[in-house]
C-alpha cells in the first residue's frame, strides 16, 4: 500500500463520520490521535487498564510516568476528583485553555493513569476540535503527547503519523497547534498552587488569580508527579550540539567544520541571533516567549528533514512563557 493511501485512511478531518469512528475506536479499547491548541495527543479510554497499557505500549512510555486526563468544557470534574476553591478560581480563568491541574483522586480511572499515586491531572483543551471530539465520546481522556517516547512532540497530524504509521488506527487532524508547547501542570492539593511542569500559563499569571503560586523543585531522583518532570524529552531524530551565546565564533566554526566534513548543518536559536547568521541555514525561533513556543517543535521536525546536525544556541529568557519554551529546548539538545 502507498504510504498517502495510508495517511488517507489513517488521518480524517473532524467531521460527523471520523467523531462516530473515534467513539466506537475508543469504546473499544483503541488509541485516537487529537489536536489540542499545545500538541497532539495520543488518547484512550481513562477507566480502561487494557487502553492504557496500550498508550504505555504504543509510545515505548516508562511505566512511572503518569498520564493526562483530557474533558470537555461541561464534563463534571467531581465524577474524577476532590475540588477546591484554588483550582476553581484558576479554571475559571485560564479554563478551557493550555493548563493541567492536579488533583486528590477520587480513584476512578485506571490507576495506571496516574502510575499509582495518589492524585490525578486533568485538563480541559480549548482547541475546538478537541472539544468536539471530547464532547463526542463523552468520556475521560487519558492522553500523553503523540509521539514515540523522547522524540519531538508533535505539532502536526504528520508528525503524528510520522511517528505511529500504522500503530494508531485514527488521527483526528486538526491542523498546526498553535501554542506549541505542552501544558503548565500545576499542583492544586496544597495549601497553594505549584507549577510542576512549565508552559504558556505563568506563575506570575496564576499570582493575579490566588495570590501565590511557586515554582516546584525539579528533582529527578523523585518520582515523578507529572509527565516531563524525569526524562530525556523532545529530541529530534538526528544529531544536537550546543552551545552558549557568547560561544558564536565556535558555533559558526564546528558549522563549517560539519560541511567540510560532508554533513548538512543548520542553526537553531532566537531571532536577535539569527540576524547575525546571514548566510548560514538558520531555524530561526522568533522574537518573544510566545513565538518561539509556537515555532520550536515544528522546527525541530523540519531540522529533522533538512539537516544531519541542529546547532543550538542557548536562548536569552526575557519573559516567563521563556522558562518553559527554555525547559524543552534544552531538553531536546539532551541538557
Amino acid at each position: 500500500m502507498l504510504i498517502m493511501d495510508n495517511i488517507d485512511s489513517t488521518v480524517r478531518k473532524i467531521d460527523g463520520y471520523s467523531l462516530e469512528l473515534a467513539k466506537k475506536l475508543i469504546s473499544g479499547g483503541s488509541l485516537v490521535a487529537f489536536p489540542t491548541e499545545t500538541v497532539y495527543g495520543l488518547g484512550a479510554n481513562a477507566y480502561s487498564d487494557d487502553a492504557i497499557k496500550a498508550i504505555y505500549d504504543a509510545k515505548n512510555r516508562p511505566l512511572d510516568n503518569p498520564l493526562i486526563v483530557h474533558v470537555h468544557k461541561d464534563y463534571d470534574i467531581t465524577e474524577l476528583v476532590f475540588d477546591n476553591d484554588i483550582a476553581k478560581k484558576i479554571r475559571e480563568k485560564f479554563c478551557p485553555g493550555p493548563i493541567t491541574l492536579v488533583y486528590n483522586s477520587k480513584n476512578k480511572v485506571s490507576p495506571l493513569v496516574s502510575c499509582g499515586l495518589s492524585t490525578l491531572a486533568i485538563r480541559i483543551p480549548s482547541h475546538e476540535s478537541a472539544q468536539k471530539f471530547l464532547e463526542y465520546v463523552d468520556l475521560p481522556i487519558a492522553a500523553p503527547s503523540a509521539n514515540v517516547s523522547k522524540h519531538t512532540s508533535p505539532v502536526t497530524a504528520l508528525h503524528v503519523f510520522e511517528d505511529f504509521k500504522d500503530n494508531v488506527p485514527l488521527i483526528l487532524d486538526g491542523g498546526r497547534c498553535d501554542g506549541g508547547i505542552e501544558s503548565t501542570v500545576v499542583d492544586v492539593t496544597g495549601d497553594y498552587p505549584v507549577i510542576l511542569r512549565k508552559g504558556l500559563v505563568t506563575a506570575e499569571d496564576i499570582k493575579a488569580v490566588v495570590g501565590k503560586c511557586e515554582y516546584a523543585n525539579d528533582d529527578s531522583s523523585l518520582k515523578a508527579r507529572s509527565p516531563g518532570m524525569k526524562y530525556l524529552h523532545y529530541a529530534p531524530k538526528v544529531q544536537t550540539v550546543l552551545f552558549a551565546r557568547d560561544d558564536l565564533e565556535n558555533a559558526i566554526a564546528f558549522y563549517k567544520q560539519t560541511e567540510i566534513d560532508g554533513k548538512k548543518p543548520v542553526f537553531m536559536c532566537e531571532d536577535k541571533i539569527s540576524q547575525k547568521l546571514d548566510g548560514y541555514n538558520v531555524l530561526n525561533l522568533g522574537a518573544s516567549g510566545a513565538q518561539m513556543a509556537n515555532r520550536l517543535y515544528y522546527l525541530l521536525h523540519e531540522g529533522e528533514k533538512i539537516a544531519d546536525i541542529i546547532i543550538g544556541i542557548e536562548l536569552d529568557i526575557t519573559d516567563e512563557i521563556l522558562l518553559g519554551v527554555n525547559n524543552r529546548f534544552l531538553k531536546a539538545f539532551g541538557k
